[in-house]
């Protein structure tokens, strides 16, 4: 699982750092097309994978008999997807249709915190880590929180990079922990700005995912790795 999540991190991260010399060789179209096609395979086998194997190991501890665990899961996992997929808001330039572009937000999710996928990894982890109880879902858990704890050094970096100043004003008015900036009064909370079609659309996810997910566990015990 560790080798999985190592060579994810490798193509996913490597081709983020490679975007803007990609982008002049290509055009931003054609290396989104081309990073998707590298990072979602990649991904797909990440999930199958993990889902065949989520109770390998040695069970540390079973707590899916406890009563209020099933919901406290669900409610995190739900609340895990709302951080991370902020980036999906803009579908046109995720299937590259639109020109997809790099933007410097500093609204909505982004007062909570400046890496909101980070954070609703973590949640995720912690969630399923809760459920499952297993060695195989700690060590799961380690591998991704590195790789987006690398992604927050990589991310700052890049914008660091590409917005110079403009960056460096917008990461003294945010923060890496949540809520942290709005704690220290260098930021505010915009609840209105959460009022957008795109968190409804997240919200069904959730709801489809939610009952999907015994489709999806049948299906991936169908594959023999």
């Amino acid at each position: 699982m560790l080798a999985l999540l190592l060579g994810f991190a490798i193509a996913h991260s490597g081709l983020a750092a490679l975007r803007p010399r990609g982008e002049q060789m290509v055009g931003p179209r054609l290396y989104r097309v081309g990073f998707a096609l590298v990072s979602l395979p990649l991904a797909a086998v990440l999930i199958i994978y993990f889902i065949n194997h989520r109770y390998d190991g040695a069970q540390l501890w079973n707590l899916q008999g406890v009563p209020g665990v099933a919901p406290l899961v669900w409610t995190l996992s739900a609340i895990s997807f709302l951080f991370l997929y902020p980036a999906t808001f803009n579908l046109l330039e995720i299937a590259a249709i639109q020109k997809p572009e790099v933007h410097l937000f500093e609204t909505g999710i982004i007062r909570i915190t400046r890496h909101p996928q980070m954070v609703g990894q973590v949640i995720w982890c912690v969630a399923h880590a809760l459920w499952l109880g297993t060695s195989f879902m700690v060590v799961t858990s380690v591998g991704l929180v590195l790789h987006h704890l690398f992604g927050v050094w990589h991310g700052d970096r890049r914008w660091g990079s590409r917005y110079g100043k403009s960056f460096e004003t917008l990461k003294s008015r945010t923060s890496i922990i949540p809520f942290l900036a709005i704690a220290q009064g260098r930021q505010t909370l915009q609840l209105r700005e959460f009022l957008r079609p795109a968190y409804v659309g997240v919200a069904i996810f959730v709801l489809i995912f939610w009952w999907v997910h015994p489709v999806l566990i049948r299906a991936t015990g169908n594959v023999s790795w």
